[in-house]
């Protein structure tokens, strides 16, 4: 009996597109909340039609890689943001005293890595945007303030020199979990004399390792820095709930 044969359908326009995206976000040319361009751009850059360009989002969204935000644009979603964030959330929200100790440690063990791999591997734009940043947390803390945001976006921009994508999107993820654990550390370091200053020479010597590529010294430096973290993540926590920690 002869082998049973399919026809070969040819693919339409919006799956070409949907393959050619998720291709992009897969290989870190597209990464987690970055903004694509409209319809109209993509049309244009791909030679189709706006229709098929609309359908391909509508799938691409449908299957959880991409999300319409209120406002206006379809950004990129992180690849594990269902199964991780929602749950953990509401934890953190609550500042279950566990969790946020459990989350500090994930921090250590991953961002420690991401130093490593960055020194190793990353290029002068990153380290450019690593120094810029740097530069903001300096005049913030002349001025004896420190902006949570900066912080987390330093640390994700040394997340995305690692070019790790997997790597990228887990810790996007919880971006927003980490950055609670920042605004709960350094409402501690305000009240302190000399911890913003502390702070501002961890994220230099972080900078310093990554731009010189030394990946055992940036993940050094990266390890003193969340253990200042997470011992004055304890203090607080300590105070404030002396029953559970």
């Amino acid at each position: 009996m002869p082998p049973v044969f399919k026809p070969i359908r040819p693919k339409k326009l919006s799956e070409e597109i949907v393959s050619q995206i998720k291709n992009l976000i897969g290989n870190g040319d597209l990464k987690p909340g970055e903004r694509i361009p409209s319809e109209r751009e993509l049309a244009t850059f791909l030679g189709v039609s706006r229709p098929s360009v609309r359908e391909a989002i509508m799938v691409l969204e449908a299957m959880g890689f991409l999300e319409s935000r209120q406002g206006g644009g379809t950004y990129v979603r992180s690849l594990t943001e269902r199964s991780m964030a929602d749950p953990l959330a509401s934890m953190v929200e609550r500042r279950d005293p566990r969790m946020l100790h459990a989350l500090t440690e994930v921090r250590m063990g991953l961002e420690t890595w991401s130093a490593y791999l960055a020194a190793k591997r990353a290029e002068d734009s990153e380290i450019a945007r690593l120094r810029e940043l740097y530069e903001v947390m300096e005049e913030q803390a002349e001025s004896g303030g420190w902006d949570p945001a900066i912080d987390a976006e330093f640390h994700l921009t040394i997340t995305a020199a690692t070019h790790n994508t997997l790597q990228v999107h887990v810790l996007d993820t919880i971006q927003t979990l980490f950055q609670t654990t920042i605004m709960v550390t350094l409402g501690e370091f305000y009240t302190k004399e000399g911890y913003i200053e502390l702070l501002l020479n961890h994220h230099r010597e972080i900078l310093e390792a990554i731009a010189a590529h030394d990946p055992e010294r940036a993940r050094q430096k990266m390890m003193e820095h969340l253990t200042l973290v997470e011992e004055k993540l304890a203090l607080f926590l300590h105070r404030e709930r002396p029953d559970t920690v």
